[in-house]
């Protein structure tokens, strides 16, 4: 890969390695009995899409730390896409998420698998929290076979344990939350451990270990991966009530329906008179809620400029992540490429 970030020709790559993997996985699993077709179908699907945003991080945690562009890097790095693929699965499910990239979530897709069964629903939701089990496992097992020297895997590897506590750590702070009086203090604590260090922190600190990163430049990911991690899911959340269907690819009633702990929720909160949190909490939760209602949630906050909040927050961590960036002394191929990417992970339409 040529020293310019080239985004395009980097997705594909992580693309073919994530895509080849899964599908020889997914064939074994099919092959043990047919049953399991629709199944290993879902484990493809699971991994069909994506930025590859985790794979990029992880790529030029190693980049940064001065090693050259590496075939078998790039297969580890995209081991991050897998984890992501799970956590997507799993988070689909406890949301009971219909949509994602547009098509059905698995634990709906599954839904015609055991559809003449009693218990239809619950069966294929146990069958999606298997495949993000299985996806998550596949995860660690392209990581150890990427190609990489044992020694270089031996470094990274306790860091595999911290993302996974802190990433089910953010889904329990999330289920726990739900439903609570909105607070923007618990709902960036949420949003630090469910999204920002799986997407930016973990795979810049597992690169860096890899590439055999100081003490300095370890800290310095973390200074710079935590505040974009908060500001891509601040974008996240903004997408998911006012972006377009047809870009995200999911539902955008879904936070409001959940009275999930987003801090564009917590916001609008904090701004609201007494009336207006009345309203809103007879709103926050709704299973039944219509166009008509969440066009008076969205009809409020704009009018309390909450949306507007949230784009200051967005910003100040994005320049927050840049002026650590620009203190680390990065090799400058790493540098352009984790600028472009921080300023492409807050700034998009889907």
């Amino acid at each position: 890969m040529p020293d310019r970030w080239e985004p395009a020709a980097f997705k594909a790559r992580v693309d073919e390695a994530v895509h080849h993997f899964v599908a020889q996985e997914a064939e074994q699993l099919a092959a043990i009995d047919p049953l399991l077709g629709p199944v290993a179908d879902q484990v493809e699907a699971a991994v069909a899409d994506g930025k590859r945003l985790r794979a990029a991080f992880c790529y030029w945690g190693w980049r940064a730390g001065g090693q050259p562009d590496s075939d078998a890097l790039l297969r580890a790095a995209a081991s991050m896409e897998l984890v992501h693929a799970a956590a997507v699965v799993h988070d689909d499910l406890i949301d009971d998420s219909p949509l994602r990239h547009g098509r059905p979530t698995a634990h709906i897709a599954l839904r015609g698998v055991v559809r003449r069964r009693p218990h239809a629903t619950a069966d294929a939701r146990s069958l999606a929290m298997l495949v993000g089990d299985l996806l998550m496992s596949l995860a660690g097992q392209l990581f150890a076979t990427s190609g990489l020297p044992a020694a270089y895997l031996a470094r990274a590897r306790p860091l595999w344990s911290v993302l996974a506590r802190e990433l089910i750590a953010g889904e329990c702070l999330e289920i726990l939350r739900t439903g609570d009086r909105p607070d923007t203090t618990e709902s960036l604590k949420v949003i630090r451990y469910k999204t920002a260090k799986y997407t930016v922190e973990q795979p810049l600190l597992i690169g860096g270990a890899l590439a055999g990163a100081g003490e300095r430049l370890r800290a310095g990911y973390s200074a710079y991966g935590l505040p974009l991690g908060e500001a891509f899911q601040l974008r996240d959340d903004l997408l998911g009530l006012f972006g377009d269907p047809e870009r995200t690819g999911k539902a955008n009633a879904d936070d409001v329906r959940g009275h999930r702990p987003t801090a564009l929720l917590a916001e609008t909160w904090r701004l609201a008179g007494d009336e207006e949190r009345e309203r809103l909490a007879a709103l926050l939760g709704s299973h039944d809620l219509d166009a008509d209602g969440l066009d008076e949630v969205r009809a409020m906050m704009c009018r309390l400029k909450a949306p507007d909040r949230v784009e200051t927050m967005i910003t100040e961590r994005v320049e927050e992540a840049l002026g650590v960036l620009r203190e680390l002394n990065a090799p400058a191929p790493a540098a352009a490429a984790l600028t472009e990417l921080a300023r492409s992970a807050a700034v998009r339409l889907s």
